[in-house]
């Protein structure tokens, strides 16, 4: 089968062995699968010794074999890819054995996958395959930060730094489904207005004066993803006893952070990552339940994953990159 690697340092297409599911596994032959930032940093995460490794975490198809002992899940059953391995309960931190599919398990950039029948999960009907192939990781990722950690209620007022990136875009329509005040940033006056058009109440350029800007706001919670670039500048609009939840650092990850401000402050801050299967299973009963359609940005073919990957490092897109495998 034809599949996308990381080989000894070089990216490229390849052909290897078709899966067969063994005992408690499934083969899934996979018709899409969703780009994320995690599959840019795999390459230098993995220098240039280790042997061939099909990328990817995010994915849905078709159950084409099942092992035995399996039951739940049938040859024909369409589903979604869980790629948080083996965190199944929802716990204030991941177990030790949680891993990401993708790395160092193969992903899903390719043709067919196999892996424990514990890690799909029904596809909602209403999903095209594009849609349903960029869900799980960033909508787990954004509905765990959101209301697990960062308990939003309605009628509060969130935060977003950085409206483009997948992740975002869920935050926006989960956010509004769930009847709070949405406020984002950008630099592109073209992803403002596409969270406007999304739901978000205010998009503010990422060069104003926040502080300014916001001043007539109230700010409960704020759900941080873009590092050092931001991290003070979004704690300062803040309400006081307001809450911060952080899950990524896309530009450095070291912050100063004034511990009187804060602590006199009394603000919450708060880590997470992307989340368990009983949370993916509630974030798909939520989206089922208001019809909630994930942002698919563009859609590349498994032959132009190279350039797929090049079109996100761009940072130009808003919301997420598929990657058509069928």
């Amino acid at each position: 089968m034809k599949a996308f690697v990381h080989d000894h340092g070089n990216l490229k297409m390849t052909t290897i062995d078709d899966p067969k599911a063994g005992d408690g596994e499934v083969v899934v032959a996979i018709q899409t699968a969703g780009l994320n930032h995690r599959d840019l940093f795999i390459p230098n995460r993995r220098g240039n010794d280790a042997s061939a490794l099909v990328i990817g975490s995010d994915g849905a198809g078709i159950i084409e074999s099942v092992g035995a002992g399996v039951e739940q899940i049938c040859v024909g059953d369409e589903v979604v890819i869980n790629p948080g391995l083996r965190w199944f309960e929802n716990n204030v931190a991941p177990p030790q054995e949680f891993d990401i599919l993708g790395m160092p398990d193969n992903g899903t950039f390719a043709e067919k996958i196999v892996l424990s029948a514990e890690q799909v999960e029904k596809k909602p009907v209403y999903l095209s395959w594009e849609e349903a192939g960029v869900l799980a990781l960033s909508a787990l990722t954004g509905y765990r930060a959101m209301f697990t950690k960062g308990e939003l209620r309605k009628g509060e007022t969130i935060f977003i730094p950085g409206a483009g990136s997948g992740v975002a875009t869920y935050l926006i329509l989960f956010a509004k489904h769930a009847d709070a005040r949405v406020i984002v940033t950008s630099r592109s006056q073209e992803k403002r207005n596409q969270a406007l058009q999304l739901g978000a109440d205010i998009a503010l350029d990422t060069n104003s004066d926040w502080t300014e800007e916001l001043k007539n706001e109230t700010v409960d919670l704020v759900i941080e993803s873009v590092g050092r670039a931001t991290f003070n500048r979004s704690l300062s609009v803040l309400k006081k006893g307001g809450r911060m939840v952080t899950f990524g650092s896309s530009t450095e990850d070291t912050v100063d952070l004034n511990l009187r401000e804060f602590f006199y402050g009394q603000y919450q801050l708060v880590g997470t990552t992307m989340g368990s299967r009983e949370e993916l299973r509630e974030m798909l009963s939520f989206i089922e339940r208001h019809s909630i359609h994930p942002v698919v940005d563009s859609t590349f073919t498994l032959d132009q994953t190279k350039a797929a990957m090049d079109h996100l490092e761009q940072g130009k897109q808003f919301g997420k990159v598929a990657i058509r495998i069928r």
